[in-house]
């Protein structure tokens, strides 16, 4: 992609479109006429400083099409201007990666029209967008009661009000094209593309998809070990000590080892030095108005001591009565499965057989919808909480869900493995649970959404053509029907999932060795289904620069702490272990904890010993922050010189006033 660009400085006349801006169809015209003038005003004004145009689409029979679309775009030095003012790195001619600056543009490996990829390019709109602040206005023209804060986002005002429906970046077709085919087109056993995922659509979700692509692989050798354990062993369900030990050592490793890959890759795209940007309020935000004391702005102002109270005595007490539900669900599965048993023992056949999978199935589905509905309600609940920032936001959001997931996916395993002791259970159980899932998520997230997609993808193209006859327009088309492709909400879903399996795998599949070949075969095809959503289903995401996988490496920590825990336990349990201990309960529980406390011992000083980053990099690092310390002090060397010169002169010269600068 040529940067998105077709124009000059000097001729703005027509430009490449990189972002969709679409208004609420009954916008007043006041308020367009503003919003648009500062958009393209001068940054020294105020403004933006980028291209817009509107974009006319034809009337239908049915109805009369949103009058307010517009594209946005950008001459190429207002996106290098853009690109210091985010912080974007580059690689430099020593082969270091260095914060770009446009002063120093041409001391930076390959600076040409391919300077700035295409995620890089929407991301700096984004930015200036975002970043549009409020002036002397009180209120958005032609809306008195819409108030506007000085030093505020206009964008994110006028989006929490609703008079912006949305903004999204434009997909690049040939670019799409060329990332399809790499990508998931060609069935192949390799690496996916991550580079070319990262100029595409940006560093977060590039190591979404690294992470799942390093979480397959490592889940390889306990694959190819788990298939003839399970092959030779399958009738004998106590002989899973030497697996959990595996298990044991491979939870531990994973995660530590992931941390220098992640760090490698965020070195390579230049987020791992970088500063993050200060944080804007949510545009859901709200409060009395009050000032900032960080930035003296004026902006609304909600007390800590309220969003504490609503989340003590709201938020905590309903995911505890959500908790008791799941654990009332639990009870009621295990008296199917106590019913299914018997009727199985009565009369021995191959129905009754089918029919002791049966609980387990209709569990499974009623877990995958008690997620859906406890996810929209805790999305809820956290937008109540009225959280300031979008960070603390998420937090509390994957907090809440994961109490709540873990709970309800793994309290039934943890009841059959420590209360029940039935490891012929667990393992029907795992298997079932771990099928159904994957079965449900196929199809809610790749077969629904690629079936919902083609049927409105198809009434776009029949209703494009009966508007436009024989005219070409193909940028009217691809604006109407990515403007009404389903918006991509995220990782957060895609992490979510995983972190579940990667609990099936390390908390109980010693006593289920194929759940890691399970989940294999789930990843795989889960590359290939969220790569085509990616690419054909959803709308375009904005890029998020990302230096790892943020409140998820701890969730995944979490759980490796946990798998240990567990892992001894049931090695505790094991018929071997117990025959060493025939007459001393006490002893071997007190052995089992020692193991544990060990084992996390060990697990701790791992990641102490192992650095997150490496050594490499680390130099990398340390190189730019002596050179970027030296420029410092030379520029506050050259400053104190010509302050004395300049007062030197001005003395000799008699304080004349030709010579006295400031």
């Amino acid at each position: 992609m040529q940067l998105g660009l077709s124009v000059s400085d000097s001729d703005v006349s027509s430009f490449t479109p990189l972002v969709v801006l679409e208004l609420a169809d009954d916008t007043k015209a006041e308020a367009i006429t503003w919003l648009l003038n500062r958009i393209r005003d001068k940054q020294q004004n105020g403004g933006a400083e980028l291209l817009v145009n509107q974009l006319l689409f034809p009337a239908q029979d049915d109805q009369k099409p949103n009058p307010n679309v517009f594209v946005v775009g950008s001459t190429l030095q207002r996106l290098l201007n853009g690109a210091e003012d985010v912080g974007l790195f580059k690689e430099f001619q020593d082969g270091t990666m260095r914060g770009f600056t446009y002063a120093n543009r041409e001391s930076f490996n390959d600076f040409n029209e391919g300077f700035l990829s295409d995620a890089e390019c929407q991301y700096i709109i984004k930015h200036e967008l975002d970043t549009l602040r409020a002036k002397n206005e009180e209120h958005v023209p032609g809306y008195p009661k819409l108030k506007l804060y000085p030093g505020k986002s206009v964008v994110r005002r006028l989006q929490s009000k609703g008079v912006l429906n949305q903004y999204f970046p434009l997909h690049n077709k040939e670019d799409l094209k060329r990332l399809s085919f790499s990508w998931y087109k060609k069935f192949k056993l390799s690496f996916q593309p991550l580079d070319d995922i990262r100029h595409y659509f940006g560093e977060g979700l590039a190591l979404y998809f690294g992470f799942l692509e390093y979480f397959t692989f490592a889940l390889v050798p306990m694959a190819l070990i788990g298939i003839p354990y399970y092959l030779f062993d399958w009738e004998d369900y106590d002989k899973y000590v030497l697996f959990a030990v595996f298990n044991l050592v491979w939870s531990t490793v994973f995660l530590e080892v992931w941390k220098r890959c992640s760090a490698t890759l965020a070195y390579g795209w230049g987020t791992l030095s970088r500063k993050k940007a200060f944080e804007e309020p949510r545009a859901g935000f709200h409060g009395a108005l009050g000032f900032n004391p960080v930035t003296g702005r004026e902006e609304p102002v909600y007390p800590s001591s309220k969003r504490q109270l609503r989340i003590y005595l709201v938020s905590v007490p309903f995911v505890l009565l959500c908790l008791y539900l799941s654990f009332y669900v639990m009870m009621v599965y295990f008296d199917m499965e106590f019913w299914a048993i018997n009727i199985y023992n009565e009369d021995p056949s191959i129905a009754t057989s089918i029919l002791l999978f049966v609980p387990s199935i209709i569990y499974a589905v009623v877990i995958e919808i008690m997620n859906l509905l406890y996810r929209f309600a805790a999305e809820f609940l956290t937008d109540w909480e009225n959280h300031r920032l979008e960070s603390s936001f998420q937090n509390h959001l994957v907090l809440k869900v994961l109490v709540f997931n873990f709970v309800n996916c793994f309290a039934s395993l943890f009841y059959i493995a420590f209360v029940m002791q039935d490891m012929v259970l667990l393992r029907q159980s795992l298997a079932t649970l771990l099928i159904t899932s994957q079965i449900l998520n196929q199809v809610m997230e790749a077969f629904l959404p690629y079936w919902l997609q083609r049927r409105r993808n198809k009434k776009v193209h029949k209703r494009m053509r009966r508007l436009m006859g024989d005219k070409e327009l193909p940028l009217l088309g691809q604006v109407k029907l990515e403007t009404e492709m389903n918006t991509y909400l995220g990782t957060f879903d895609d992490y979510l999932e995983q972190f579940l399996l990667f609990g099936y795998v390390s908390l109980f599949s010693c006593v289920y060795p194929l759940a890691a070949v399970l989940v294999v075969l789930n990843n795989i095809t889960e590359v290939y289904s969220d790569a085509f959503k990616m690419c054909h289903v959803f709308k375009r995401p904005f890029s998020e620069p990302a230096t790892n996988i943020g409140v998820w490496q701890l969730a995944f920590e979490t759980m490796s702490i946990i798998a240990v825990v567990t892992n001894c336990a049931l090695i505790g349990l094991s018929p071997q272990v117990k025959a060493y201990f025939p007459e001393s309960d006490t002893q071997l529980i007190l052995i089992v904890v020692a193991i544990e406390h060990v084992l996390l011992a060990f697990k701790f000083i791992l990641a102490f010993v192992i650095p997150d980053v490496p050594k490499h990099i680390q130099v990398n690092l340390a190189k730019l922050e002596f050179d970027s310390l030296e420029a410092f002090k030379k520029r506050v060397s050259t400053h104190l010189y010509m302050c004395t010169y300049l007062s030197h002169a001005n003395r000799k010269c008699g304080g004349s006033p030709e010579i006295r600068l400031s």
